[in-house]
């Protein structure tokens, strides 16, 4: 049973309102929230002062490379990183060694998640073993509590398959069909962006045309059929009018970018070498500029960061052998923050809307994303919008380094985490 804790001297920002109130946290739940020092002597005191509280991030795609990628990441280191970056909830994608495509391995990892920092979910794959070939049996990993099914690293290629996987997940409540949207054809062999930077760099590309084939018709699957589709980490312009266009026409569609597409550029990958690598690529400033008017205007719905942490002697290989991927649940909170709202375009509200209640309510994740008020659970944030730091991988909870932001300062820092009503973060360090 947690111990009472007071989150005093902060302003609490969610969904409802702005707000100057003391939280008093009780077993785990938000059990009455009052003017400052109204709870003093009540329970453990979290010092907020000069502080946002906001309800905790959610992080639907993670890469914790638990089972067969453990060098690189496992589920404790990972899950602790993410409670460093205020991230209370997130979602484990399932390329993993085996693939998490059956219920016994959904059980697997859901047992060694359970003593993690943060709520460890995961995904499943779409096709057994992500083989495009056939599909996983939606409703017993249903049963074992998948929500999110996608065969992320590769595309489902298969529009009959597709269809079909939309169509049997139609009656299991919350069910998504989540795609990482690239023709597998067109971007085969591609290391980077298809443009002048690959040209430059002797090196094959993956065209933004590959991106939007795939959402194009998967958007009209999801017509067709009625059913939920994600997509996952949308890098293009391309695909953002197609799905800005699905939304206006009432279909069942929601997007998430990463906060490396809503920085970077292809011309970055030159200065970053192997830790500019990921898939989909870094793309075009017009697509960077593009995905920023969507997040702002709600066509994309969340920031998810990708993250996919390798171990430095694999980041270490050249751009063409290098695996893609860069690391970002626990640095997303101070880049999203300070790249929008110190920025001037993002309000803090909408700033909890796409890291916190929007991916929840995507991935099905009821306990986290709630408003803070009483009766709702204790998984909350509390982020110092002044505090500064500059990013060293090095010094990241990842069992990896590759970083995109390595050295960079950023303006805003999560001060503490609390998780099923425990302090799991305090004063920027984990609680043992």
């Amino acid at each position: 049973m947690a111990s009472p804790i007071v989150i005093a001297g902060g302003t609490v920002v969610d969904q409802l309102s702005e707000r100057k109130v003391d939280l008093l946290l009780i077993n785990g739940v938000i059990a009455d929230s009052g003017a400052p020092g109204a709870f003093d002597g009540r329970g453990e005191t979290v010092d907020a002062s000069d502080a946002v509280v906001m309800p905790g991030l959610v992080d639907i795609q993670v890469h914790f490379r638990t089972p067969g990628g453990e060098e690189s990441e496992d589920i404790s280191s990972g899950a602790a990183g993410a409670a460093l970056g205020g991230v209370t909830a997130c979602v484990m994608m399932p390329n993993t060694i085996p693939t998490i495509d059956n219920v016994e391995i959904v059980s697997d990892v859901l047992s060694l998640a359970r003593a993690a920092a943060c709520d460890v979910r995961t995904s499943a794959a779409i096709t057994v073993e992500r083989a495009g070939e056939r599909l996983v049996d939606f409703a017993a990993l249903h049963q074992a509590g998948v929500r999110v099914f996608t065969d992320d690293g590769w595309v489902v290629d298969d529009a009959d398959l597709m269809e079909a996987a939309l169509r049997e997940t139609l009656e299991l409540p919350g069910a998504v069909i989540s795609q990482h949207a690239e023709h597998s054809e067109m971007v085969a062999g591609g290391v980077l962006n298809a443009g002048s930077v690959a040209k430059r760099l002797g090196l094959p590309g993956r065209p933004r045309e590959a991106e939007a084939v795939i959402v194009e018709r998967d958007i009209a699957l999801a017509a067709k059929t009625g059913g939920r589709y994600h997509v996952l980490h949308m890098s293009t312009s391309l695909a953002t009018e197609q799905v800005r266009r699905a939304k206006q026409a009432g279909f069942r569609v929601t997007a998430e970018v990463t906060p490396q597409h809503l920085i970077l550029t292809e011309e970055d990958v030159e200065r970053l070498g192997s830790a500019g690598i990921m898939n989909p690529p870094l793309r075009l400033a017009t697509d960077v500029s593009a995905l920023r008017a969507a997040l702002l205007d709600g066509t994309v719905d969340a920031v998810a960061t990708d993250h996919a942490p390798h171990h430095p002697r694999l980041k270490e290989m050249g751009l063409a052998e290098a695996p893609p991927g860069m690391l970002g649940v626990e640095t997303m909170a101070s880049v999203i923050w300070d790249t929008f709202v110190n920025g001037g375009s993002m309000s803090r509200q909408q700033f909890v809307a796409v890291t916190s209640s929007q991916p929840a309510r995507i991935a099905d994740i009821h306990e986290h994303g709630q408003p803070l008020t009483p009766g709702n659970p204790a998984n909350i944030a509390v982020f110092d919008p002044s505090k500064a730091w500059a990013i060293d991988g090095s010094s990241l909870q990842s069992k990896s380094t590759n970083t995109p932001w390595q050295g960079q300062q950023f303006i805003g820092k999560v001060r503490h985490t609390i998780c099923r009503g425990l302090l799991v973060v305090q004063d920027g360090l984990l609680v043992h």
